[in-house]
């Protein structure tokens, strides 16, 4: 009984923690790391997944985790396997909607207005990257919803690499959210920088990286 009476005073502290930073829309560590590190376990219970290569992050500067976009779940999978922070990118209906804004502002997750080339998301993104912090897209601008293993990466990701000189992490995540699942797994590949100008061609390399990190958890 006194277990169920702190499990739900933990859970009505970490909403209160929340609605505070969707008040102020600000971020909250505080927020993150009880969502996190409470939530985390019960998602990991229901979606039991499967890690083929372990995540490594640069210990400090700027990071941008770029993954291929299956089920709007798919950014909890490197949350928790990250140890450092990840701001997503995440679109604006999440915003307006009362009872998903106070979970995506509190989680630091950035809006963004995929019917205009937003200027203000990314903005916000350079700021993430400038104070060397991490940021998370899924390059594919959407979720996946077609028979084709990925869609064409827009160049948001390349693009913002190579102004701030972050690094890239390419992911992979491929199976179903169903609950108790076998087949969800994550793949992660290993930290790189952008080494060329022509973001033409750094956009097709961070595709077949995640193509390849597809393929290999596919096996």
């Amino acid at each position: 009984m006194v277990l169920v009476i702190i499990i739900i005073l933990i859970c009505l502290f970490l909403i209160f923690i929340m609605f505070k930073s969707y008040r102020q829309n600000e971020f909250n560590m505080v927020g993150y790391n009880i969502g996190k590190y409470l939530l985390g376990p019960i998602f990991k219970f229901y979606y039991p997944y499967k890690i083929i290569n372990k995540l490594d992050v640069p210990a400090s500067g700027p990071v941008i985790f770029c993954c291929n976009h299956i089920h709007f779940m798919d950014q909890f999978l490197t949350v928790l396997e990250s140890s450092r922070p990840i701001h997503y990118l995440a679109k604006n209906e999440y915003f307006l909607n009362r009872k998903t804004k106070w979970f995506f502002a509190g989680t630091g997750c950035i809006p963004v207005n995929r019917s205009i080339h937003d200027e203000n998301a990314k903005d916000k993104a350079r700021e993430v990257l400038n104070k060397g912090l991490c940021l998370g897209i899924f390059p594919e601008g959407t979720r996946n919803k077609t028979k084709k293993i990925l869609l064409p990466f827009k160049f948001g990701a390349v693009s913002l690499a190579k102004e701030m000189d972050a690094y890239l992490i390419p992911i992979a995540i491929t199976g179903h959210y169903k609950f108790r699942t076998k087949d969800l797994k994550v793949n992660f590949g290993e930290a790189y920088k952008i080494e060329s100008v022509d973001l033409e061609k750094e956009n097709k390399i961070l595709e077949a990286k995640v193509l390849s990190l597809i393929k290999e958890a596919k096996k």
